[in-house]
């Protein structure tokens, strides 16, 4: 039974993973993909006599953006904390089986920090695709 405990804490790790490297590459894409929609959609307003379409165009993509990348941050953080539990769950069996010398509990830190630097990256480059369309349109008239 303990062997079946382990794959299935192994595979939720897979999985975990899996989600998480298609929620960041999600969200990674997305924004790039909406950086040049906005900022299109912003020059366009900003040289427009009347730029109101355009307008609420870039209100929605900017809101979109700042949803998915919520949606994404969050899914991130439960991933974090999916993993930390799983991995715990682990060092544990591997300790009541004498085995635990093989793991290194500093590897939850390692995870840690790459679900940080996951988040920040998702963070800066939602800033970006709503900042810089933001002041292309609201930029002096060319």
């Amino acid at each position: 039974m303990l062997h079946e405990v382990h794959q299935h804490i192994v595979s939720e790790l897979h999985q975990s993973s899996r989600t998480d490297t298609v929620f960041v590459v999600s969200a990674v894409l997305f924004n790039l993909v909406v950086l040049g929609i906005n900022w299109g959609v912003a020059s366009t307003a900003r040289q427009a006599e009347q730029p109101g379409g355009s307008d609420f165009i870039l209100v929605v993509m900017v809101l979109a953006t700042l949803l998915i990348s919520a949606f994404s941050l969050r899914a991130l953080i439960a991933g974090s904390q999916t993993r930390t539990r799983l991995v715990t769950g682990l060092i544990e069996m591997y300790r009541d089986q004498g085995v635990d010398k093989y793991y290194d509990p500093q590897m939850l830190d390692t995870y840690r920090v790459r679900y940080r630097l996951f988040a920040a990256v998702v963070s800066v480059l939602a800033a970006i695709a709503v900042l810089v369309p933001l002041v292309e349109r609201f930029s002096g008239r060319a």
